[in-house]
């Protein structure tokens, strides 16, 4: 390859550094020790069950709360330092979006664009379309629906022009559709060049729309990653059906299969919904079930089924907080 062919590539900045963040209430820490970077151009997840310190730590991200420790920085300012400037790089929606419902979508637009430096009709109604909301942006706001409100939400939150954008929870009480839609929305901000921090409880929706994410359980980060290093590094499970049960089990062992005593704690509820109540599971590597089978076979242990359980986030989520909700 010639020097003219070389391809640069550049290395994304951060937009978002959190580091060693703790915040303690009266001898209650509720962040331990949260540290992650969200880059530009990136869709950073935030994972944790209920009680985590997820919430704690998103109102430390926007100064709603001072740290006990440690730093959180946007675009080189230190927000607890420096907020102002730190937070006009940052466009939130922090549990739900506050609007007025007897204004139409665009005068909400107008009310909050008097508070912001350089934001006139133009930019309104650049947002309006981003966000899909042309079509209903003169209507009250009362007769939206809730995916609506949503995305209007998102427009006041863009209004500023941020390289931050942060939502809690962006997906609750929306339908499949609504849900969908906004997958698609947020990963166009993203490749533009925005950086998006998404804190949600619907695992699924994560790994579909995020490239990196951070799991926190106990006011700690126990694993930041890309959804798929993250997911190539959890345990595989094999669900096996036998008759005798007993006998088989007991070959599974001696071949060296880890059984799982309490396979709820680590198995989404689709996969315990669809297993019988008389499987044996297993943490084992697939590639020794056809070293296994001969052996059960050779025993007079009948294998009705065998299946194997492909790694996603919501188990890797239930293996590294030991079965906690994230409800």
């Amino acid at each position: 390859m010639s020097t003219d062919d070389q391809v640069v590539v550049t290395e994304r900045k951060n937009v978002l550094s959190v580091q060693s963040l703790k915040k303690r209430i009266g001898k209650r820490w509720i962040v331990k020790d949260v540290s992650f970077d969200v880059k530009e151009g990136e869709v950073f997840g935030f994972l944790g069950p209920n009680g985590a310190g997820k919430t704690t730590t998103i109102r430390m991200l926007v100064d709603l709360i001072t740290p006990t420790e440690g730093r959180v920085t946007i675009c080189g300012y230190e927000v607890h330092k420096e907020p102002e400037r730190a937070l006009a790089y940052v466009g939130s929606i922090v549990e739900n979006p506050e609007v007025y419902s007897y204004l139409t979508g665009w005068e909400n637009l107008e009310q909050f664009a008097r508070m912001m430096p350089n934001v006139d009709e133009s930019r309104i109604s650049e947002v309006t379309k981003l966000v899909d909301l042309d079509g209903r942006i003169h209507d009250k706001v009362k007769t939206y629906s809730l995916g609506m409100r949503q995305r209007l939400g998102i427009a006041l939150a863009l209004l500023g022009r941020p390289k931050l954008l942060i939502l809690d929870e962006p997906t609750n009480g929306l339908d499949p559709k609504g849900i969908h839609e906004l997958r698609g929305f947020i990963r166009k901000l993203a490749d533009e060049g925005m950086a998006v921090f998404v804190s949600s409880h619907l695992l699924s929706e994560i790994q579909l729309l995020c490239d990196r994410v951070a799991i926190i359980s106990h006011g700690k980060v126990l694993a930041v990653g890309t959804v798929e290093e993250l997911i190539e590094g959890s345990s595989s499970y094999v669900i096996w059906e036998l008759e005798p049960r007993s006998e088989g089990e007991k070959l599974l062992r001696q071949a060296g299969a880890s059984i799982v005593e309490n396979a709820e704690r680590v198995l989404d509820h689709a996969t315990i919904a669809a297993i019988s109540g008389n499987a044996v599971v297993t943490q084992m590597s697939p590639d020794d079930v056809t070293d296994i089978v001969p052996q059960l076979v050779g025993r007079n242990i009948s294998v009705k089924a065998i299946q194997k359980i492909s790694p996603t986030l919501e188990q890797l989520f239930l293996e590294m907080t030991d079965g906690e909700s994230i409800e």
